[in-house]
C-alpha cells in the first residue's frame, strides 16, 4: 500500500477541487507535501467543503470552466504539472436530465480539454480520469462488474462518464501508446463523507434533516449501492497515479469499491445514519417514481487488489461515525479542518 510521502515536493494538478471529492483530495495531497494548483468553477454548493475548510489557503487556487480550454491551458502550463487527476464533472444523475448538453460538454469535451494539455506538454507523467461505476451498461445483475465489461450508462451523467472513459481509451491509444505518458483512468462507487452537501444524494439530504429535525425522507429507499468513505478511492486514485508514475506498465482502468458487505440498500443506510446520529432522527419512505436510475449496481475490485495488493480500509459502519463526526463538529462550530486532519491520519494509519 502506498506511503504518500510520495507525494512531497510533487506538483500536481486537480482539476474539480472545488468540489466535495476535491476539496478532500487537496487536503490529502498538501498534508503530504505536494504543491498543488486546482482548476474549477467556484464550488458548487452553498455552504461548500472548500469553502468552511478555507482550501484556497492550501493551494493556488485557478477559478475557470473545464469547457474553456483556452483558460485550462493557460493554468496548466504555469502550473507545469508531473501528476494530473482529472474530477471535474458535472456529477448529479438528476440534474444530466434537466441539462444533458451541459453535462455532455463538461463530461466530455472537459475531458478532451484536459487530454489536449497533456498531449501538448512535456511535464506529464502520469494522468487518471476519475469516472463512475455508472459507466457500464447495466444489466441489474448480482455479481460485480468488471473493468473489461461493456461500457454504456443509461442517463445522460452515467453515459457522458462512459464516452469519457472511451476518449481517454482513444488519447492513450493513439498519442501515449508508448508510455511517455501514463494513463488510467478509475471507476468508484459512491462515496460519503463530511462536506458534501449536494442535492439529490442521501446523506446530504440525512445532514439536513438532522439540522432541521425533521424527519428524512428517502425516494428509494430499495437501490442497492455500493457505499464507501469519500477517502476509500481518494487514496485509490493517489496510489494509481504515483504507481503509474514510476512504472507505466501498471497504468489502465480500475474499479474501485467497497466489499461485498457494504453495498446497502438506501434504507439500510439511512437506518445506520440514524443509529449512530441519536436525538430521535428517524425517516420515511416516499418513493416518487422519479426518472430512470439502476436500483443494483456493484464493482468487482479484484484487479485493483491483485496488481496494487489494495483492500478498503473502513467498513460502512466506520465510514458513517465518520460522518456523524465531521457533521456534529461542524455544526458545533468545531474547527473542521484539525477533524479533517484526524480522519485523514486515522484512515491512513489503519
Amino acid at each position: 500500500m502506498l506511503d504518500l510521502s510520495f507525494y512531497k515536493e510533487k506538483k500536481v494538478f486537480v482539476t474539480g477541487h472545488t468540489g466535495f471529492k476535491g476539496s478532500w483530495l487537496c487536503k490529502m495531497l498538501v498534508n503530504a507535501g505536494a504543491g498543488v494548483v486546482g482548476y474549477s468553477l467556484y464550488p458548487p454548493t452553498e455552504p461548500s467543503l472548500f469553502d468552511i475548510a478555507d482550501i484556497a489557503s492550501d493551494i493556488h487556487s485557478v477559478i475557470g470552466d473545464i469547457r474553456d480550454y483556452k483558460a485550462l491551458k493557460s493554468a496548466f502550463d504555469e502550473a507545469q504539472p508531473e501528476i494530473v487527476l482529472h474530477l471535474a464533472a458535472q456529477p448529479i444523475v438528476r440534474d444530466s436530465y434537466r441539462n444533458p448538453a451541459y453535462t455532455y460538454e463538461t463530461n466530455v469535451m472537459g475531458t478532451v480539454n484536459i487530454l489536449e494539455c497533456v498531449r501538448n506538454s512535456s511535464c506529464v507523467k502520469s494522468f487518471l480520469n476519475v469516472t463512475t461505476d455508472k459507466v457500464y451498461l447495466n444489466k441489474e445483475w448480482n455479481w460485480g462488474y468488471r473493468e473489461n465489461e461493456e461500457l454504456d450508462g443509461y442517463d445522460p451523467y452515467s453515459n457522458s462518464k462512459s464516452c469519457s472513459e472511451l476518449v481517454t481509451h482513444s488519447y492513450k491509444n493513439s498519442f501515449f501508446a508508448d508510455g511517455c505518458v501514463a494513463i488510467s483512468t478509475a471507476r468508484a462507487g459512491n462515496v460519503i463523507g463530511g462536506g458534501d452537501f449536494a442535492h439529490d444524494r442521501i446523506i446530504p439530504d440525512c445532514i439536513r434533516a438532522a439540522q432541521k429535525k425533521e424527519d428524512i425522507i428517502v425516494r428509494n429507499p430499495y437501490s442497492t449501492r455500493p457505499y464507501q468513505h469519500v477517502l476509500e478511492p481518494l487514496y485509490a486514485y493517489l496510489m494509481i497515479a504515483a504507481e503509474q508514475y514510476e512504472n507505466s506498465e501498471v497504468s489502465g482502468w480500475y474499479n474501485v469499491g467497497p466489499d461485498d458487505v457494504d453495498c446497502f440498500q438506501t434504507g439500510a443506510l439511512v437506518d445506520l445514519f440514524v443509529s449512530k446520529w441519536g436525538d430521535g432522527l428517524k425517516w420515511i419512505n416516499r418513493y416518487d417514481g422519479g426518472p430512470h436510475e439502476a436500483n443494483f449496481l456493484k464493482l468487482d475490485c479484484s484487479k485493483l487488489k491483485a496488481i496494487f495488493g489494495w483492500k478498503p480500509h473502513w467498513n460502512l459502519d466506520i465510514a458513517i461515525e465518520k460522518v456523524v463526526e465531521w457533521n456534529k463538529c461542524w455544526m458545533s462550530g468545531g474547527d473542521v479542518r484539525a477533524c479533517m486532519d484526524k480522519q485523514i491520519e486515522e484512515f491512513l494509519a489503519k
